[in-house]
């Protein structure tokens, strides 16, 4: 049975140089709540408290907030690269991340040795490894340099690999950060043709992202991040409109028009990574 189940899941990060008197004031007056000290007397950022909810096969979760709301965190939380340090985090199926671009990547590894190794770690037959490596290289279209060491491609390049790659092995439960539109436009329109075709097969989607017409086409529920804490949660024209603050009528509309973007972050806010 596929599903992810989280209760009051709380995360973390120590500042081990936050006794600075100066970051401690920065902090103080930036994060509200969410600054505090651990068992150990360091200062650390709450990245999620409290944060609870169940989702079950069909189900195709939307996460919206601000810079630093928690929204990666969540999802990496959820992928088991953080370890919670309050609640739990249970996740049944096989998962597929489209999180980062170079995740899973050896930098030293050519593209093709990339793609042969994340078969094996899938499980796949040799076969099926063999048809992941044909479906990769035409969909990333990086010619003879799939057979160069990762660490020479463009940022771009690599994106194309790490996407291809990530969508070429279907999961049961999907996650996916905002990165996966990156690129030009050619590759954005292959990309999302190629993406909805994973979205419609996977069985829980869990998706972060800026674009309001990809969370109203893909998306059947949102979660409204806000300082590490669930805001709203509900249908996605619901809480859209609620975190917008207007109608989406123009979602509606079907024509050339670019793509709605949800508020920019708000970038008076300190760089910490969530």
């Amino acid at each position: 049975m596929v599903g992810i189940t989280v209760r009051d899941l709380e995360i973390s990060f120590p500042l081990y140089h936050g006794s600075a008197r100066s970051l401690k004031k920065t902090l103080r007056n930036s994060l509200s709540g969410r600054f505090t000290h651990d068992q150990r007397e360091r200062v650390v950022v709450q990245a999620l408290r409290d944060v609870s909810f169940t989702l079950n096969p069909g189900d195709r979760l939307g996460l919206v907030g601000g810079n630093g709301a928690g929204k990666t965190t969540l999802l990496r939380a959820l992928a088991g690269i953080y370890e919670p340090v309050g609640g739990s985090v249970t996740v049944e199926g096989h998962i597929g991340t489209l999180l980062d671009p170079s995740l899973g990547m050896n930098m030293e590894l050519t593209g093709r040795e990339n793609i042969r190794l994340r078969g094996m770690f899938a499980g796949l037959s040799p076969s099926d490894i063999s048809d992941v490596e044909a479906d990769v290289e035409a969909f990333a279209g990086l010619g003879s340099f799939l057979d160069l060491p990762v660490q020479t491609y463009s940022s771009g390049m690599t994106v194309r690999l790490s996407f291809g790659l990530a969508t070429a092995i279907m999961p049961d439960v999907l996650l996916m950060d905002e990165w996966f539109m990156a690129g030009d436009a050619s590759f954005r329109q292959r990309a999302r043709k190629r993406l909805e075709t994973l979205v419609s097969k996977a069985d829980i989607l869990v998706l972060s992202s800026h674009m309001a017409d990809i969370m109203a086409d893909w998306c059947n529920r949102l979660i409204w991040l806000e300082e590490g804490k669930i805001r709203m949660d509900g249908p996605t024209r619901n809480v859209l409109e609620a975190y917008l603050g207007h109608p989406l009528e123009n979602l509606d509309k079907k024509d050339d028009t670019p793509d709605p973007i949800l508020p920019a972050p708000d970038t008076a806010e300190p760089t910490i990574c969530y």
